[in-house]
């Protein structure tokens, strides 16, 4: 195995995950960062990142970093970390097409002595049993003898400037003591809140995946809580907040729950379970819940303009934000789209706003266009979907000059505004 000085890193995937870690690296030494998206290589060749997880400084001052699209250029590498996205299919089973095909890319450059390190977030034994096999056939070299493999879960939060890269602790493993070693000093030599060595491979998948798993959870049990309180006439917020008052009470908040990781990685935990004869309960319970959400907040919204007169068939409902969280540009898997459906199949038009989207992003992957929600284009009811910095920042007076209506429902989904005051300017106010 090649030792930690001599390390030629290559990492493969340069998304939300991947850019950051090349960044970084290349800080330090020459590294490879390789994509198969042509235009994404492109962008980032010549300093603009559409992510926004780096600025063009950073990337200037990653002198060692370099861009490519052939895989040529990672033959002369020996460190090959695996940043691809791991996603769901309509079926909510694991779809492991992008992590596959990257890893039948670093088995047709694979060497003695090289050492493949995947940080997708997977299943546990996900990278010893479907990875490794792959890596062994495309390279014909054999595992833990003549190659190794390791794995360090990202961690990384888009649109987070605070909790970046370096500063989060690195969870590193290895497929023997020696690479585990090895992985750990890489990581260590740029993550200044320091590692944790994980006993294997497994036991890191493993702590990946729960990780957002009991965040699912916890805030499933919030959901549920706000559906009811609904029922009891009570406001979710002031009992959260009462009950935040005690030290160790978690601040979970109620909300719709999408993204690449808290939506999509505990059914990689499931899907393993149900694989080796387990029907797991909760983890399931909590999804359902959450998935159903945005749907929830559809209806509500709609019982309340036909409660207010408004015929929803005739009317136009304005939505402030796409993304799946706020102050980030990441569409995947956001579940303002599951709302959005909603509202048109009671026959409503619906417009979209979100200026951190990229339009055409939205409409390759959602099918409908981006439009404008302001005091021009104005709405019968308005949803505020996600809790943009651009938008905790409107005013209730100017909120209300978004809509014509005279008696409008304001959904605000993240409790962004004073809900007395939203009233006292003739909304009709719904939140979680």
């Amino acid at each position: 195995m090649t030792s930690f000085s001599a390390a030629r890193i290559a990492i493969i995937g340069l998304g939300y995950v991947g850019l950051p870690l090349a960044v970084e690296f290349g800080k330090k030494q020459n590294v490879v960062g390789f994509d198969i998206n042509s235009k994404r290589v492109e962008e980032l060749s010549s300093g603009v990142d559409k992510t926004l997880e780096v600025d063009s400084s950073e990337l200037r001052n990653a002198t060692g970093l370099r861009f490519s699209t052939d895989v040529s250029d990672l033959a002369s590498c020996n460190t090959f970390i695996v940043t691809v996205p791991t996603p769901i299919d309509k079926a909510n089973r694991p779809d492991l097409t992008p992590l596959t095909s990257a890893s039948k890319t670093v088995g047709k450059v694979l060497k003695k002595g090289d050492v493949v390190i995947y940080e997708s977030t997977v299943y546990p034994g996900c990278t010893e049993e479907i990875c490794v096999p792959i890596l062994e056939q495309e390279s014909g070299l054999k595992f833990n003898q003549d190659f190794f493999c390791g794995y360090s879960p990202e961690r990384i939060n888009p649109g987070d400037k605070v909790n970046t890269l370096t500063k989060i602790k690195k969870i590193t493993s290895g497929s023997n003591a020696e690479t585990a070693k090895y992985v750990n000093e890489l990581y260590s030599s740029i993550i200044t809140a320091g590692t944790y060595k994980a006993s294997s491979i497994k036991v890191a998948e493993a702590a990946k995946v729960i990780e957002n798993s009991q965040r699912d959870l916890n805030i499933a049990f919030v959901n549920e809580l706000s559906v009811l309180f609904e029922r009891l006439d009570i406001d979710t917020i002031e009992v959260l907040e009462a009950a935040g008052s005690k030290w160790n009470f978690l601040p979970f908040r109620p909300g719709m729950v999408g993204g690449h990781c808290i939506g999509v990685d505990p059914y990689y935990l499931t899907h393993k379970a149900e694989a080796v004869g387990y029907n797991p309960q909760i983890i399931l319970a909590g999804r359902r819940l959450n998935d159903n959400m945005a749907r929830y907040v559809a209806r509500n919204l709609i019982k309340r303009m036909l409660k207010n007169g408004i015929d929803v068939s005739k009317s136009t409902i304005g939505v402030l934000g796409i993304t799946f969280k706020e102050n980030c540009p990441d569409i995947r898997n956001s579940k303002v789209v599951d709302l959005v459906r909603e509202l048109e199949s009671w026959g409503a038009k619906v417009v979209v706003a979100d200026p951190m989207a990229e339009p055409d992003e939205v409409k390759h992957e959602y099918g409908f266009a981006l439009g404008n929600v302001n005091a021009e284009c104005k709405v019968d009811s308005l949803v505020v979907a996600v809790g943009h910095d651009m938008y905790r920042s409107l005013s209730i007076p100017e909120l209300r000059t978004f809509c014509k209506s005279a008696t409008p429902v304001l959904a605000d989904v993240k409790s962004l505004y004073n809900k007395e005051d939203a009233i006292a300017a003739g909304f009709t106010v719904f939140r979680l």
